[in-house]
Parts: structure tokens; sequence; C-alpha cells
């Protein structure tokens, strides 16, 4: 069996034009601070991120812990449901929606839910193999790792995507490359 425990970054606020580079809230560097915690108990042999500031931020104090590097992978970065324009949010949430039920549909200039899965699953695929047997730590978005696990198992769509929290963190467990299992790590340890 292998694990790839999805962390999803804390808090970031949103600043038009600096996907790449915002950074975690205040608030979001304590929680990530709760997430190392977490992971504290967990046997991790690698650690991967999207390029983002905001997830290799909120993974950072794992890496220090475990004394791993964080290897980047640009085909992990957060989907972008639409071109480098402004659009309110209640115009991108019925496109995210929209694009987990139709998996070619975006907005002008995004990317669909599937040209994400063909550049994102092949690394994870990837990662199985080189890391059969062992643990992996992914510090991610909400929107890529959703359309990832949607790839594994297409119950995971925009209602799970609209359930998550900003950190969360999903333990996926592989066997034979195959998911058998979630399970919400976040949740137990949140009212904590």
């Amino acid at each position: 069996m292998t694990s790839i425990y999805m962390i999803r970054h804390a808090e970031s606020p949103f600043i038009f034009g600096e996907e790449r580079t915002r950074k975690l809230s205040k608030d979001g560097e304590i929680e990530a601070g709760k997430v190392a915690k977490i992971m504290l108990s967990e046997k991790i042999d690698a650690i991967v991120s999207s390029p983002f500031a905001r997830s290799i931020q909120t993974i950072e104090e794992i890496a220090t812990t475990q004394n791993l590097e964080i290897k980047l992978y640009e085909e992990l970065r957060e989907r972008m449901i639409k071109g480098n324009y402004s659009l309110p949010w209640e115009e991108v949430e019925p496109a995210i929606k929209r694009s987990f039920e139709d998996k070619d549909y975006c907005l002008s200039g995004g990317e669909t839910t599937r040209q994400a899965q063909e550049r994102a699953v092949p690394i994870i695929k990837q990662l199985l193999k080189e890391y059969e047997g062992k643990s992996i730590v992914l510090g991610t978005h909400g929107n890529i790792m959703t359309i990832i696990m949607n790839y594994f198992d297409g119950k995971y769509g925009y209602d799970f995507w609209a359930s998550t929290s900003k950190p969360d963190i999903y333990k996926l467990v592989f066997s034979d490359g195959k998911l058998i299992e979630v399970k919400r790590i976040w949740e137990n340890e949140d009212a904590a």
C-alpha cells in the first residue's frame, strides 16, 4: 500500500495576479503549524508540492521536522478556471461546478478538468511507482486535489471540493495504482 497525504494549503488572501507568489495569512501560518504537528505522527518518505508559494509554505515545517526536501512539480499547480482577468466569485463558482459536471468545460483562457488531469495524474502515477509501499506528502490546492481524486474515483467532484477547508488533509491509500481508501485527517484534529 502506498499513501499520499493531500495537504490543501492554509488560508492565503486572494490577490489578483499573484496566484503563484501569494503567501499564507498570519492565521494561515498558525494553521500550517497545526498541520505539521498532526503529521509528526506519520512516517513520511517523500514530500512534493505545487510550485505555488502558499502550498510550499503550508508544508515547509513538515519538511524541516522530517528532514526531507520538497520536490516541486509544475504539473501539480492549481488549475486556472479562467484566464488572467478578474471575475466576481458569483461567476467563478458556478463555472467550477460546471467544470466537474462537464470535464471539457472552462471559462475563456482557463483549463478544463480533463486538461488538468492530463497534466497532473501522470505525476501521481509516477510517484506511486517511485514510492511504492511508502508515504508521500503532497502540498496542494483545493481544485487540483479534487481533480486528481476525481480521476481515481468519480464521486469526488464539486460537492467534495466545496466541503474542504483551508487547510485540509486527506490520506489517500493506493494498492496497485488503484485508490482504495480516503480518510480525512484534518477533521479529526480540527477541534483539538
